[in-house]
């Protein structure tokens, strides 16, 4: 069996979501002990988490996608493992890619060596864990730094709105220039027509949807959007696989 999805990766993979669910279980029912105690209604507290639930679903589908992403080269166990605890789409694939890119591969290519999947491992797990440590110490300065710079703004909350699209931005920018170049430190790249494809197919569906969402007021439908477009990208490019011709599918920039 390989050794990404052995038995004691999936035993691993147990303990750590059996910890996460009994962890959310036990605040759920002190929780809801505790709003017992305050007064709030049973039908109040059920419409509660019914909501919450429902709100949950569009962050699920990108934590899906995530895993499927990472899935190729990682097996299914370790992004299992990762996204039931803590990490997104920015971090582990980002993550993943700057250990892959000291070895001279990349993602879209299934990870064989040992040594590379646990150096993977190991930065995915450690990286994670500084927010951690290190917000309760720096959190509440860091809070009064940018509240400080926002404020000093006649139109403070959109400087904050312009900051915060700024960074998102910059995490994009990354992956297209990776898309688009795809050169590994070997030489070599798997960038090239599926890839931008993939890209150009996944902005289409966004700008869609988005533009869906904003003309007929679906506010509903936003927080799915970029799931939503991830997952379209993704059968574009198995249409693109099954259908289009080889020599197409496999060309590269970098051969």
């Amino acid at each position: 069996m390989d050794f990404k999805e052995s038995g004691i990766m999936y035993a691993i993979a147990a303990v750590v979501i059996a910890f996460v669910i009994v962890q959310s279980v036990f605040f759920i029912v002190k929780a809801w002990k505790r709003a017992k105690e305050l007064g709030i209604t049973k039908e109040t507290l059920k419409n509660t988490v019914i909501s919450s639930a429902l709100f949950s679903v569009a962050p699920a589908l990108s934590i899906l996608t995530t895993v499927i992403v990472l899935a190729s080269a990682l097996g299914i166990v370790l992004p299992w493992i990762r996204l039931s605890v803590i990490g997104n789409l920015a971090y582990e694939t980002v993550a993943a890619q700057s250990v892959l890119d000291v070895f001279g591969v990349s993602l879209s290519t299934e990870v064989s060596d040992p040594a590379q999947f646990g150096a993977v491992a190991w930065v995915m797990t450690i990286g994670s864990c500084f927010p951690l440590v290190l917000l309760p110490f720096l959190c509440k300065f860091v809070h009064k730094k940018i509240g400080a710079a926002v404020n000093k703004s006649e139109g403070s909350s959109k400087v904050g709105d312009v900051l915060s699209a700024a960074s998102f931005i910059g995490i994009i920018s990354a992956f297209i220039a990776r898309a688009i170049n795809g050169k590994t430190s070997d030489g070599v790249g798997d960038a090239g027509f599926m890839s931008i494809c993939v890209l150009v197919s996944s902005i289409i569906f966004s700008l869609v949807l988005e533009t869906l969402c904003t003309k007929y007021n679906l506010k509903k439908l936003q927080p799915f959007a970029m799931p939503l477009s991830m997952f379209g990208a993704m059968g574009v490019a198995i249409l693109l696989n099954m259908f289009a011709p080889e020599s197409l599918v496999s060309f590269t920039w970098w051969g």
